[in-house]
Order: structure tokens, then sequence, then C-alpha cells
């Protein structure tokens, strides 16, 4: 396995940026996947001034959403496309077409669904995605029991963090709130995927999905199969990691 460990932080979040900045540079018509929260809202903010002192081209790369909050406006802060757009989109200055989300809302997610993957593929596939993991082993809104042949889908998210996005947007009780996400099929067919993950409270789940069994009761676990997976670590994420085991 490809395990990369940083010595702090900072040099995780230098490091994951210079991986999107490197897929870039390398290929400028690069289809790149991103995740939100706060493991990757600072290498984010280090891409976009990466940018601002490089000015490398842009022009055709594509982003996009690895997953989304459904039942909420677009506009909440709290939604992936939002954070996004704050973290990075518009640093870059991309116009819309270059961010490809999944929808907040929707009469027909299933189709939605079969409409973004159609997209990513005409655009010629994933060719990096960055993941971030759950404190079970979540991969997007993929929670364990998720089977790994599953595709795109619309599913449950987390009751702590649906209970924080129904207080932050007073959505009443009988309004549905879910997750769209990529399937961990989808996840899995990306060319390159790097796994990012720090802090302390990381370190049990990222020892069982690196060490443990390949298992739906761990979705990050199947990340041993990928061939071409980098699993990017601080060093208290890594404190149970033993790769030679």
């Amino acid at each position: 396995m490809n395990i990369t460990i940083c010595d702090d932080e900072r040099r995780f979040d230098i490091t994951a940026a210079n991986r999107i900045v490197g897929q870039i540079m390398s290929k400028p018509d690069s289809v790149i996947g991103l995740s939100t929260g706060r493991t990757t809202h600072a290498m984010h903010n280090i891409v976009g001034k990466l940018y601002a002192e490089m000015q490398f081209d842009v022009s055709a790369v594509t982003f996009f959403g690895l997953d989304e909050v459904v039942g909420v406006e677009p506009t909440y802060a709290g939604a992936c496309c939002a954070m996004l757009h704050d973290e990075l989109i518009d640093a870059l200055a991309l116009d819309d077409r270059q961010l490809l989300m999944l929808p907040t809302k929707s009469a027909d997610f299933a189709h939605d669904c079969r409409s973004f993957k159609e997209r990513l593929r005409l655009r010629g596939g994933i060719d990096l995605l960055i993941l971030g993991l759950g404190e079970n082993g979540h991969l997007g809104f993929n929670q364990p029991g998720t089977p790994f042949g599953q595709e795109a889908w619309v599913t449950c998210m987390d009751p702590q963090l649906e209970c924080r996005i129904r207080r932050e947007t007073a959505t009443p009780d009988d309004v549905w709130l879910g997750g769209v996400t990529l399937g961990l099929k989808d996840i899995m067919h990306a060319r390159h995927i790097v796994l990012v993950a720090k802090g302390a409270h990381k370190a049990a789940i990222v020892d069982r999905m690196l060490n443990g069994d390949v298992s739906i009761d761990c979705p990050a676990s199947i990340l041993q199969l990928h061939p071409h997976c980098e699993f990017l670590l601080d060093k208290d994420a890594a404190t149970l990691v033993d790769a030679l085991k």
C-alpha cells in the first residue's frame, strides 16, 4: 500500500494541495473529485493561494463534488456546493461548467445520479479523487453496510449531522434530509485516489481501514484493493498504523 505520513498538520495540508495542483499541471483537462469537511478545508485554500502565486492553467479542468446534502437550499453554507465555491472554486475564477455537482433537491434523484455519472464519463472519467474518511469508515454518504457494488444514490445521513443541519437551516422534522453521493463502485473506478485523514480522532478508523478485513462494515476498507490509492495521513492519524502488518 502507498502510505504517506506527514509530520504535522501544515505539511499534511500542503502535501494534499500539491496532489491537486500537480494533477492539473500534468493534465490540464483533468477531472478531479473533491470532498468537503474539516479535513479538506485548508488544502483547498492552499490550492487557491498557489494559483494566485503561480497562475497555472485551469481553463480546461473539471472539478466535481463527491456528494451533496439533500433537502436544503443550495445556498446553505453547509451545502457541499457552497463550501467548494467558498474554499476553492471562486479563488480559481472557474465558470459554472467547470464544477459538476449533484443537486440538493430534485423530483427524480435516480435520473440525476445517472446524468451526473454520464457527464463525468463524457469528460473522460475521474482522473483524481480526493476522499475524506468518516470516523465510522464512511466515504461520502456511503455508510457502513453499503454494498461495494453500490452506484450513485440517495441515502440517509449520520444522525448527528442531520441534527446539526436541521438546527442551522430551521428544517422541520417532517422534511426528510439525506445525502446523495457517488457509490463505492463509482469511487473505485477513479484512476487515482488520495484518501486524506488527519487528527488523533481518526487513528482507530485509519488502522481498521488499512489493516482490517475488507468489509462493508468499514466502507473505506475497499480502498485496500484499489491499484492507485495513496493514503495521506498526518502523524496523529497514523499513530496506530503498522504498514508492515
